[in-house]
């Protein structure tokens, strides 16, 4: 009997203690969970490709098998994924088609205008370009539907029980584009400048998800039609570079949202998306 009244006194005390203890908390556990069955994959499987897929789905169904029991025991919640924004509805779904068509239309926008500028130039359509476009949609939405569970999800909702909503929604940005920069050191100082526009679209996120009353429907449809764009114009290489702009502006390593033209683009539709409703407004001000 002691034992079973000493779990929920835990739980109970986990949940009031500060943000930093509860996600580390939470990390570890998760991770604990994982290394077992990733060290398995990594013993049993020699094609490094194939552990870093399996690994990686592991730990993402592990994750949302732990945010599902961490929302029931920890916080006595009897709809997490409601709660985090998962709940569907014919809304959600309007707002996801918004979003893509947002993302990927302020993509190809960019890629517009610095074809105008004389900065790319397109490249003849290919026959393989509608698998390009299958695929560019499935990487998108399972992309994004990973990362905005994690980061607009789970991690705001830690972040917003003890900030305040704008504290809380940069801690979550900065952490969205931090933890994008676990390699190495020379790669790091290499790419820093994808740093700021991480930055950016991640608070773009967080003020989506507040635009449409904590859904993440619009935050994954958003991040999805980026994400696609990027697939169909750099896997179809619909584009080539001509030169005539440095790396810096149009984009390090050919990601146009990791040069100061994608900084700006993103930093345009970030104020639009705050500015949106006034709801959105008075919450973020």
């Amino acid at each position: 009997m002691p034992s079973r009244r000493f779990a929920p006194v835990l739980f109970n005390h986990l949940a009031q203690r500060p943000a930093p203890v509860r996600i580390l908390a939470f990390l570890l556990l998760l991770t604990l969970l994982w290394l077992p069955f990733a060290a398995v994959i990594q013993w049993q499987i020699k094609d490094p490709n194939r552990v870093t897929i399996l690994a990686m789905s592991l730990l993402f169904v592990e994750f949302l098998v732990l945010m599902r029991w961490w929302g029931r025991r920890v916080y006595g919640r009897s709809h997490p994924f409601r709660h985090y924004g998962l709940g569907w509805s014919r809304q959600g779904w309007v707002e996801l088609v918004q979003g893509l068509s947002i993302g990927l239309g302020s993509l190809f926008a960019l890629f517009l205008l610095e074809s105008i500028m004389g900065w790319v130039a397109w490249q003849p359509l290919t026959l393989q370009l509608g698998r390009f476009v299958v695929e560019g949609a499935l990487t998108g939405l399972g992309t994004a539907l990973a990362e905005e569970l994690v980061f607009r999800g789970w991690l705001l909702d830690e972040c917003d029980r003890d900030y305040a909503p704008v504290r809380a929604g940069w801690v979550v940005a900065i952490l969205f584009a931090t933890l994008h920069f676990l390699k190495p050191l020379g790669e790091v100082i290499r790419t820093f400048p994808q740093f700021p526009s991480l930055v950016i679209l991640g608070i773009l996120l967080v003020w989506a998800k507040r635009t449409v009353q904590g859904r993440l429907s619009l935050p994954i449809g958003l991040h999805g039609g980026l994400v696609w764009g990027y697939y169909i114009v750099n896997v179809g290489s619909l584009i080539t570079y001509t030169g005539q702009a440095p790396d810096w502006v149009t984009g390090i390593d050919k990601n146009p949202l990791a040069g100061l033209a994608g900084i700006a683009c993103l930093s345009l539709l970030a104020l639009w998306i705050r500015g949106r409703s006034p709801q959105s407004a008075q919450t973020l001000n």
